[in-house]
């Protein structure tokens, strides 16, 4: 697991994720990309706890996905089942879990204040933080995606799943933006990543 770890999270980090990893039914194992989730947590039939983080992520991201749902398996193994996934009890777990790793030996120095106040009051996804989604895509390996608040006002983009959109005005902290195919509005969130299109 060490070894494999090595090649998705800053080195630094192994000794301290090793220590949060060592529970006889935990596995982490690593995904191909999955469009609408970065990882997940579940607790399998056969008891045993399974941590699932995408291939893709750079390794601060992946750092801060793979702590998010080792915090999960602590909050429901210290609070029990009934809690909200991302409630109280799994916000004090994250932020507990999570502050060590926040120092220079382990993120950018970019990076560090973005960080620290994102867990004042972590998200469900840290996604949501315009701030700190724009900071850790300059990680990223080179691609074709642009945020939706990069997009220009009424240019088309198209969305995972193929459907083409037009971007409109923005409401408070999201866009409305209307789908071409059926002229119905949907709210987007800044940080959204979309394929430009130029339409003929």
């Amino acid at each position: 697991m060490q070894d494999t770890l090595l090649e998705y999270i800053p080195e630094q980090a192994i000794p301290k994720i090793m220590e949060l990893l060592d529970h006889d039914h935990l596995s982490v194992k690593v995904k191909n990309e999955r469009k609408t989730r970065h990882g997940d947590y579940r607790r399998l039939p056969n008891g045993n706890h399974q941590i699932t983080v995408n291939a893709n992520l750079n390794h601060y991201r992946f750092l801060i996905t793979l702590i998010h749902e080792i915090a999960h398996f602590e909050a429901y193994k210290n609070y029990g089942r009934s809690i909200k996934p991302h409630g109280l009890e799994w916000k004090r777990t994250f932020q507990h879990l999570m502050l060590p790793f926040i120092n220079p030996e382990i993120f950018p120095s970019e990076i560090l204040p973005l960080l620290a106040k994102h867990f004042k009051n972590p998200k469900a996804s840290s996604d949501t933080d315009i701030n700190l989604a724009y900071a850790l895509k300059q990680f990223d390996e080179p691609n074709d995606k642009t945020f939706i608040f990069e997009v220009p006002l009424h240019q088309s983009f198209k969305i995972y799943n193929g459907r083409v959109f037009k971007k409109g005005q923005k409401r408070r902290t999201r866009y409305e933006c209307m789908e071409l195919k059926t002229g119905k509005i949907y709210l987007f969130n800044a940080n959204v990543e979309v394929d430009l299109i130029v339409l003929n």
